[in-house]
């Protein structure tokens, strides 16, 4: 029997079931939130699910009322989530029909002299709104409400919050809404703070993952914005479900950003914190062309994890200055024939001072040909047990010492890095493993790996090789 829709809903296109009653402006879930007016609240959810949206239109309520007079500060995880803030924030405006001025970048000068932008909205009652970027260095010493989106995302959450915390002591309020980023992040540290040791900082605290938002109605309001023929369209929220969860990378993917599970930082070799501080910073320029390589006044080294049909060829070029190594070109490749491969990657190694270059399996003919072309320059490694756990401790090492910096939010490499798990088997030997995907089998971990063992020193002089079972 088909189910009688709202009046609201009578030319609903979609497959949704869960349809409200009412055709509301909010998810109850959002509403919940833009209602909430307590001094400190704190949001973990799914992602694409709504609540920063929300939040803009809970920020355009409060400038709408003529006797609020605070600032309020927004610190999204970067300069382009900034912006799309301020568009939902002026959009709301428009619907409120906030007498807003236009839109400007603000030039901000913090306590320690650094200038930062923001994009501000300022409005006639003598407030203003500001949305910038990670650095929560831009809001000290200033006063009134802050936001702080993707709060886990940042390279030292905790920072952040004990940077923030002082900016609401005047009248002002303090909300964090962001997905998990690992198990040992600040982010679930106020979590576990919540829910095992008595809420101590008081917050007021939301939850929303996946399940949650399609259980009150989200299927049915992103089915009213889809054009016709979008698959979407055919799903209902049980096959929504299914449809997200195997577009994730991985299970452990999906939980974290999908079902407010973070991710468990004891089994992974490398945690999320170590990884978010190396990075370089939001905007700055990192990659190089081969133009700029070969202008490089300091050494390139290179690994290549080599990969034919399922797992992807990876190059990662670093530039070694003094002891740190900055990533200044990430090269994948898949399902492209040796030859191919060739006249991409050759150029690269023939830039670098030295190339490590995995040669396991289908690895030893593009090793081979690489050595007679290009010579000392280039070292092919073998994959034993023994080898790659001299690789892997030297990775983990550079990033337990700051000594390497990798792009900003670059998500497949982190994901990669993420993978590789150490094992120790019942005879007492240590594996490194990693469950193989659509992307590989970490791939680029271990590009990286080679190309930080390519870069090492032994009394001043570059050297490579790696003793293996083949070797003896």
């Amino acid at each position: 029997m088909t189910a009688v829709l709202p009046d609201h809903a009578r030319a609903f296109k979609g497959r949704a079931k869960n349809i409200p009653e009412r055709d509301a402006f909010m998810l109850p879930y959002q509403e919940r939130w833009v209602k909430d007016t307590a001094i400190m609240k704190l949001m973990e959810k799914s992602r694409r699910v709504g609540v920063s949206y929300a939040s803009a239109y809970e920020d355009m309520r409060y400038h709408a009322q003529a006797d609020n007079r605070l600032q309020t500060w927004v610190s999204s995880r970067d300069e382009l989530t900034a912006r799309q803030y301020v568009r939902d924030c002026i959009a709301f405006a428009k619907v409120l029909h906030i007498a807003a001025l236009e839109c400007g970048e603000t030039v901000l000068v913090d306590d320690k002299g650094q200038t930062h932008t923001a994009q501000t909205i300022p409005f006639p009652n003598g407030s203003a709104l500001h949305s910038l970027s990670s650095n929560p260095d831009a809001f000290a010493g200033r006063g009134g409400r802050v936001k702080l989106d993707e709060f886990a995302l940042r390279k030292d959450p905790g920072m952040v919050f004990a940077i923030a915390g002082p900016t609401i002591d005047w009248g002002g309020a303090l909300a964090i809404i962001s997905t998990h980023r690992g198990s040992k992040n600040y982010f679930n540290t106020l979590i576990r703070e919540i829910k095992e040791k008595g809420n101590p900082k008081r917050f007021s605290y939301h939850r929303v993952t996946l399940q949650d938002a399609l259980d009150q109605g989200f299927l049915w309001k992103l089915q009213t914005k889809l054009v016709e023929g979008d698959p979407r369209l055919e799903m209902d929220e049980a096959e929504y479900f299914d449809y997200q969860r195997g577009r994730a990378r991985d299970e452990e993917t999906f939980q974290q950003e999908y079902m407010c599970n973070p991710a468990d930082d004891a089994s992974a070799f490398l945690e999320y914190a170590l990884i978010d501080g190396c990075t370089y910073k939001e905007g700055e320029k990192w990659e190089y062309s081969i133009e700029d390589a070969g202008r490089c006044p300091n050494p390139l080294f290179a690994g290549i994890d080599i990969g034919r049909h399922h797992d992807l060829t990876s190059l990662i070029i670093l530039e070694k200055v003094g002891g740190m190594f900055l990533l200044r070109k990430r090269i994948d490749l898949k399902a492209m024939m040796f030859s191919t491969q060739e006249s991409i990657l050759y150029p690269w190694i023939e830039v670098c001072r030295r190339t490590c270059i995995d040669k396991t399996g289908l690895g030893m003919q593009f090793a081979e040909r690489a050595g007679q072309r290009f010579g000392y320059k280039v070292e092919g490694v073998n994959f034993s047990g023994p080898v790659k756990e001299d690789l892997a401790y030297p990775l983990r090492s550079a990033f337990e010492d700051g000594a390497i910096r990798i792009p900003f939010g670059d998500d497949p490499l982190i994901a990669d890095l993420r993978k590789i798990r150490r094992e120790t088997t019942a005879a007492g030997n240590v594996r490194f493993v990693a469950d193989s995907d659509d992307e590989g089998h970490a791939d680029r971990f271990w590009a990286l790996a080679l190309a930080i063992h390519a870069g090492k020193t032994i009394n001043g002089q570059v050297r490579c090789h790696l003793i293996d079972d083949n070797d003896l």
